[in-house]
């Protein structure tokens, strides 16, 4: 084990915005132990607040699914992927055809956008999205704008686009958004109990920038371990040589990889590190697990 690439929402962060007291000494373990550590999430820059007050990383983090590699420590971006105007422009049409009620947002480098209606303070459903910002840092962070599309930075620094469906279940949206615009943009989903989908520039995901990033470093797709819970973790839970579902994560993710750690309840992320660092060294610590996956690298890319 060289690197941990882990996501955060359901992975290792609680609906209560808090990381464990376990979760934070396994990770402390493993950095002392040599292991590189990135965490790869959905999230924003400016939404990494956990990881910098409850775990002390000030490294890199692959944010908002793929499209930026941040420096958390100079709160710099490194490197961006971006969704040009045209494709937003074409995607929110098809979308809009299909499902008029349908509210958007966007963000950018510049920051958070919505369309009136999209963010829904009072719904529970929306509560489920980002519990601990929804009364204090979601309404100052986001700003309302009647048409998103009119808000595209000169830049055309878009790295998600996002559309909210009032009454269809997560999974159905995802789906039919998928067949609707795949071929403009990377659509997935990670938000439980809310018919939200994430768009990135096509192509994009957290597997084709934690690839680039282990690249970089020389490391191996077998020699990461990966964490994730979501629809858009499973490319990345494939592309690893050592992908963990959490137990208590959703079908697409637990499809996506043999391997699953024990729910996120129960400290899952933890008990594997734990049980990784304690193996022998001349020991693979998934030897024993007749689900482990086949060697080999996948593209990152596929779906």
């Amino acid at each position: 084990m060289r690197l941990i690439a882990s996501d955060l929402d359901g992975t290792i962060v609680g609906h209560d915005g808090k990381i464990t007291a376990r979760t934070v000494a396994a990770f402390d373990a493993a950095r002392a132990a040599g292991v590189g550590i990135v965490f790869v999430t959905g999230r924003p820059p400016r939404w990494l607040d956990p990881l910098v007050d409850q775990i002390g990383h000030e490294g890199l983090v692959i944010c908002s699914n793929g499209a930026i590699l941040y420096d958390l420590g100079q709160h710099r971006v490194l490197s961006r992927t971006t969704i040009a105007a045209d494709d937003v422009f074409e995607v929110r049409q098809r979308i809009e055809q299909a499902f008029p009620d349908a509210r958007f947002a966007l963000e950018s480098i510049a920051g958070f956008v919505v369309e009136p209606g999209f963010l829904d303070i009072e719904s529970i459903e929306l509560t489920e999205l980002e519990p601990q910002w929804i009364s204090d840092v979601l309404p100052r962070r986001a700003r309302v704008a009647a048409d998103v599309e009119e808000e595209i930075p000169d830049d055309e620094s878009v790295v998600k686009f996002l559309a909210k469906h009032p009454t269809l279940t997560p999974d159905e949206f995802l789906a039919q958004v998928r067949e609707l615009v795949s071929d403009v943009v990377a659509v997935t989903h990670s938000s439980p109990g809310v018919a939200l989908v994430e768009m990135a520039p096509h192509g994009i995901n957290k597997a084709v920038t934690l690839a680039r990033y282990a690249e970089h470093h020389d490391i191996e797709a077998s020699e990461v371990y990966a964490f994730g819970d979501m629809p858009n973790d499973r490319q990345m839970l494939r592309w690893a040589g050592h992908g963990y579902a959490m137990a208590s994560g959703h079908p697409e993710a637990r499809e996506a990889t043999a391997n699953l750690a024990p729910p996120f309840a129960e400290d899952g992320v933890a008990q594997v590190i734990e049980r990784v660092l304690a193996a022998d060294g001349d020991t693979d610590p998934d030897a024993a697990d007749p689900g482990a996956p086949a060697s080999g690298t996948p593209d990152p890319a596929r779906a």
